[in-house]
């Protein structure tokens, strides 16, 4: 009996007769020897391979028992090809209802991933704009530094034109010497912080491209799979394709195929969160940044007010002193018109006691006498000659006072034109180049 090569999946049906060999019939047949056999000198001459009648029958049983067997065989096998053609078609559909089920299974696992990918996408690029936007907040407070630090470097150069003895060190210059580094930290800062956006940005858009990549290669194998679900035995599309079967060496299994998602899906996830992080990390520099600069910008500005508030006390006070001064030089000039008229009026006494002196020294002989007119007289023209030393000596130092008054007078108008350029260095240049100091909010970036 013939072997088939399809597994039967339940015993087949009995048959109206036993599936067995049958015995084997032994024939003794008969050979031509003897004295009623063919062969011989009687037959010389005639064909001498002639059958026994035994040999005929057994030649027909042989062909009974072949036809009986060959029929027996036949029917077993059309009963069992019915079989296995029932079997195989229900086999096949449910061979094909399961691989639909299973294309089925497979479309909602996609469309799963597919819209995690989608929304993902949605997401990320949702936050690559809120990022952008923050990348252009930090150049427009970059651009907004560059006035503070123009302004910063600007009043320093005018402060260096103060003449001596205004040209110090002081608070003003100190705080404003404070005011140039820190701009130039918040501007360096402010640089490192949009290389971070721009890197971020960037990843994030790294990230955005392999996800749509991942989507589109799922939305095509939807299709595909879509598309493959819709067929039935009586597709005109469908057609033999005999090495299809066949696995490709680069496929993937579910478990990788899921993996390489649920990867794409944590790292734009990740880079999502870190943007997220960064945005909020800009906001509280750009917050801190522009009060900081405002901070700086009232603290100079407070620098400022006070140093003028001293420069105008102290040039008032000159003033003052400079007032008197002049009042002072006044009356020192009449004390010196005094002192040479009282010197001039000493003259004439003098004059009147020398005279005596030297007419009375003409006296003759016995009448030269030092009576007390002549020690009144010798008395009065050292009183006078102590007199007129005196008032020379005042004289001199009245002159050298008022010498003193002149040089103190201009040594006073010398501070007071100081104190009044101070005054216009510092209230008109740089108090009023300091009224285009920018506001907070160009500061943080929002204009």
């Amino acid at each position: 009996m013939a072997q088939t090569d399809v597994l039967l999946t339940k015993e087949p049906t009995p048959q109206t007769m036993p599936a067995c060999q049958l015995p084997r019939k032994l024939y003794d047949v008969a050979r031509n020897t003897g004295a009623h056999t063919s062969s011989g000198l009687a037959t010389a001459g005639f064909r001498t391979a002639k059958y026994l009648v035994d040999e005929w029958f057994q030649n027909c049983y042989a062909r009974y028992h072949q036809a009986f067997a060959d029929r027996d065989q036949s029917e077993r096998q059309r009963h069992e090809s019915q079989q296995l053609a029932a079997e195989t078609e229900a086999l096949a559909q449910h061979t094909q209802k399961d691989s639909t089920r299973k294309v089925g299974e497979r479309l909602q696992d996609m469309h799963y991933w597919k819209s995690e990918l989608q929304l993902q996408v949605g997401e990320l690029v949702a936050e690559t704009d809120l990022l952008l936007a923050q990348k252009q907040r930090l150049e427009r407070a970059l651009d907004a530094t560059a006035v503070p630090f123009s302004i910063a470097t600007d009043n320093l150069q005018c402060r260096e034109r103060r003449q001596h003895p205004d040209l110090v060190r002081d608070c003003v210059e100190m705080e404003l010497l404070k005011e140039a580094e820190l701009i130039r930290n918040i501007q360096e800062l402010l640089k490192r912080t949009i290389m971070q956006a721009v890197n971020q940005i960037r990843l994030n858009r790294e990230h955005k491209e392999t996800c749509e990549m991942d989507w589109s290669d799922k939305v095509e194998a939807y299709n595909i799979d879509d598309t493959c679900c819709r067929y039935h035995n009586q597709s005109t599309e469908v057609q033999l394709y005999p090495h299809s079967a066949t696995f490709e060496e680069s496929a993937s299994t579910p478990e990788t195929w899921a993996k390489f998602t649920q990867d794409n899906l944590y790292r734009t996830e990740r880079e999502r969160l870190a943007s997220v992080n960064l945005r909020e990390l800009i906001n509280c520099i750009l917050q801190d940044t522009a009060e900081d600069l405002r901070l700086q910008c009232d603290a100079v500005n407070l620098a400022f007010g006070r140093c003028c508030e001293e420069l105008e006390d102290a040039r008032h006070k000159l003033e003052q002193h400079l007032r008197k001064t002049l009042q002072e030089i006044t009356d020192q000039e009449h004390n010196v018109a005094e002192l040479k008229q009282a010197i001039r009026d000493k003259e004439a006494p003098l004059k009147v006691s020398q005279t005596r002196l030297y007419q009375r020294s003409q006296r003759p002989n016995v009448e030269l006498c030092r009576d007390s007119a002549q020690f009144r007289l010798v008395s009065e023209v050292e009183e006078l000659n102590l007199s007129l030393a005196a008032l020379r000596e005042k004289l001199l130092e009245a002159e050298q006072s008022l010498r003193n008054l002149e040089d103190t007078r201009m040594s006073l108008e010398k501070d007071i034109a100081i104190k009044t350029n101070s005054l216009f260095i510092d209230r008109q240049k740089c108090m009023t180049h300091r009224a285009r100091y920018p506001t907070v909010l160009q500061l943080a970036g929002y204009q």
